[in-house]
């Protein structure tokens, strides 16, 4: 009589485990879904090209649902923010080591414009992204936080790891040499003129 049942305790115990196990999915779920599109923004202000960018936000919940950290998160974005970030920087360190790594992807043109402003806008998009990915990339990494996800230096300090002054300087620093290529740039194009 105790066999028939234990028989129905463990089907009643399977199931349970079976819907926690589906609940867990479907938080995971609305995480992926509340938080890729910031993930993605994070990834492309350091890669810089889209095909790579949404490569990063993949590995990024992958890894988060593989080692099931993702459920005693304090602050989403800054751990989502931190985690996307090392998996970014690990990225471009591959690139780099492979000389035939994939190409930049620019943004598009406003499609209401003639041919020759598209050109110059075109033009002048891909000499300001070529200005910021020329900038050390201790710079370039608190920028792209800061200008892409919108992220203020207490956050980006978080994500970086490093204190926030050190964000603010860095930031500080950034815009102003960008600030002097931007104007050196403007020179030169109405010198041409």
């Amino acid at each position: 009589m105790i066999e028939p049942i234990q028989a129905v305790a463990l089907p009643e115990a399977g199931s349970a485990a079976r819907q926690e196990g589906a609940a867990r999915e479907a938080r995971f779920g609305e995480l992926v879904e509340r938080q890729s599109r910031f993930v993605f923004r994070v990834a492309y202000g350091l890669v810089r090209n889209s095909h790579d960018a949404e490569d990063v936000v993949q590995e990024t919940f992958l890894k988060l649902y593989r080692n099931g950290r993702w459920e005693a998160i304090d602050n989403e974005r800054a751990f989502l923010a931190r985690a996307a970030w090392r998996i970014a920087v690990d990225k471009l360190k591959r690139r780099r080591a492979d000389p035939g790594g994939s190409a930049q992807d620019w943004s598009p043109v406003e499609r209401d414009a003639n041919p020759e402003e598209a050109l110059v806008t075109a033009d002048w998009n891909a000499a300001v992204h070529r200005l910021v990915d020329a900038l050390p990339q201790e710079l370039r990494q608190p920028l792209a936080l800061s200008t892409v996800e919108e992220m203020n230096s207490r956050e980006i300090a978080q994500v970086m790891g490093i204190a926030e002054g050190t964000v603010r300087t860095r930031l500080l620093r950034a815009r102003r040499i960008l600030k002097q290529k931007l104007a050196g740039m403007m020179e030169g194009r109405y010198e041409k003129r």
